[in-house]
């Protein structure tokens, strides 16, 4: 039992640290790595893997918003949007057979993968548009070469809508759907790359719980595989979020989208088998 433990304990760490780094959140990995490695049944996964990125979005945002990387008025904003589609996702995910969640699980990493490769550099938009200037959801961003700059945040509704589907996954499949946030405040709403994955590690936590409550309601929370994952994935976040300011994102990112079709390729695989 000691090594069971031990061995979910080591699993969350690499997730939680993968998981901080790249703004999607430990749950993309400890998914298919409870399902895959750990052999648990895909339901359990979903509601383990949901505490878990409470934990990754704890551990991470305390650093990123002391940091001042964090826009906590996009936040708070987004997360009405992101809670409803969690919440939604997390009933969806009581009906819909494990085969069908693999798959959808195979399909979201691969989506995850597309938004890695198309991301576009950060190039600030000075000023925001009309509604955004309303809601004062611009910042200031520390570049590269120690200077701050003001940027801008535009085309809210969009985003917005990019969130509650974002929601729908995180509650459905027991991830953070980072990739989605990350994509919708990136592509849509033109936020800087770093600032968006700090965001989307601060929103994460509170759409996972969301679904969380509904998963728990329904007994699908094994607190013998929860626990360790979360305790792991703590760890694993908090280190990774302290080494992100330093890194090349670039670099990452290719790393990350090799990781990312090798899951998606051994998930569906293992759906199809299963239908």
């Amino acid at each position: 039992m000691l090594t069971i433990v031990a061995g979910l304990f080591a699993l969350a760490i690499g997730a939680g640290f993968v998981g901080a780094l790249s703004g999607l959140g430990g749950g993309v990995f400890i998914v298919p790595g409870l399902v895959i490695l750990a052999h648990v049944p895909m339901h359990i996964a979903v509601g383990a893997s949901l505490i878990s990125v409470v934990a990754t979005s704890a551990g991470a945002s305390v650093a990123f918003v002391r940091d001042g990387w964090t826009n906590l008025r996009v936040a708070m904003i987004l997360e009405c949007a992101t809670v409803t589609g969690a919440v939604t996702g997390a009933y969806m995910a009581g009906v819909i057979s494990a085969p069908m969640l693999e798959m959808l699980f195979a399909l979201m990493m691969l989506q995850s993968a597309y938004f890695s490769i198309t991301k576009h550099g950060d190039e600030l938009v000075p000023t925001s548009d009309r509604l955004c200037a309303r809601l004062r959801m611009g910042g200031v961003v520390i570049g590269d070469d120690g200077v701050e700059r003001t940027y801008g945040v535009v085309n809210l509704p969009g985003g917005a809508a990019l969130m509650v589907v974002a929601g729908v996954m995180s509650g459905l499949l027991g991830v953070g759907s980072g990739a989605l946030k990350v994509a919708a405040m990136d592509y849509l709403m033109k936020l800087p790359l770093k600032v968006s994955s700090a965001t989307s590690n601060f929103m994460i936590g509170v759409t996972a719980g969301a679904g969380a409550l509904v998963f728990l309601a329904r007994g699908d929370i094994a607190t013998a595989v929860a626990a360790p994952v979360a305790l792991g994935v703590t760890a694993g976040a908090l280190v990774g979020s302290r080494l992100l300011p330093h890194l090349n994102v670039t670099a990452l990112r290719k790393l990350f989208i090799v990781i990312l079709i090798l899951i998606a390729i051994e998930m569906g695989w293992r759906a199809l088998s299963g239908f």
